[in-house]
């Protein structure tokens, strides 16, 4: 495949769709040609999934979690990341495997050496397509507290509270610790161009 595959991914607030935003606007100023899409979701059946996993009324098991994402996964990858990436496309997705690993294993008392099980399943749903590059936005969920509060959105997974989403930061730490050359962490408390610039820099030296 010709194209190259970026995620992005943190705790809730860090600013990842502004992000992408700004880093799509700069990739296709440049000639590339750009798909942003995002997990869960990107097709009409994914999004159906999201809306049953992000539904904070529903009560699901951590494997059901699971196999609805990956699920969920399989259909985006077939429909749009796939094909993008044979057209030689540059693909930015808000979330994708990584966050599975955090959220359905890591915050579930797993080391990322426990992962197999799940990374294995991950290979299934996507035909063993990963991530050229992960950019993980980082910061202190307190610091983050306002933002979540100004969205006004809370899914499932905000209601848990700031204890869940440390824990949720924890995890990605810890998985750029163990994959250092695929993910790059960036603190998301500077200013929008500021957090961009080092985000394009970070694509420029990797991709």
């Amino acid at each position: 495949m010709t194209g190259k595959f970026i995620t992005f991914e943190g705790i809730d607030g860090v600013g990842k769709t502004t992000q992408i935003k700004l880093v799509a606007q700069h990739l296709t100023e440049s000639g590339q040609q750009v798909v942003i899409t995002r997990e869960p979701g990107g097709t009409a059946i994914a999004e159906k999934v999201r809306s049953i996993v992000l539904d904070p009324t529903l009560q699901l098991s951590v494997r059901t979690e699971a196999l609805l994402f990956m699920a969920s996964r399989s259909e985006h990858v077939e429909q749009i990341i796939k094909p993008a990436l044979l057209a030689g496309k540059t693909v930015l997705c808000d979330r994708f495997c990584d966050s599975t690993f955090v959220y359905q294993g890591l915050t579930h008392g797993l080391k990322v050496e426990d992962l197999a099980d799940l990374k294995a399943l991950n290979l299934q749903a996507t035909g063993g397509i990963l991530p050229d590059l992960t950019i993980v936005l980082d910061a202190d969920p307190e610091q983050l507290l306002q933002r979540r509060n100004e969205r006004g959105i809370a899914d499932r997974f905000e209601n848990k509270g700031l204890a869940f989403q440390e824990n949720l930061r924890q995890g990605f730490l810890a998985l750029a610790a163990a994959e250092p050359e695929r993910i790059k962490v960036v603190n998301a408390l500077g200013s929008v161009e500021e957090v961009s610039e080092k985000i394009l820099s970070i694509i420029i030296r990797n991709v």
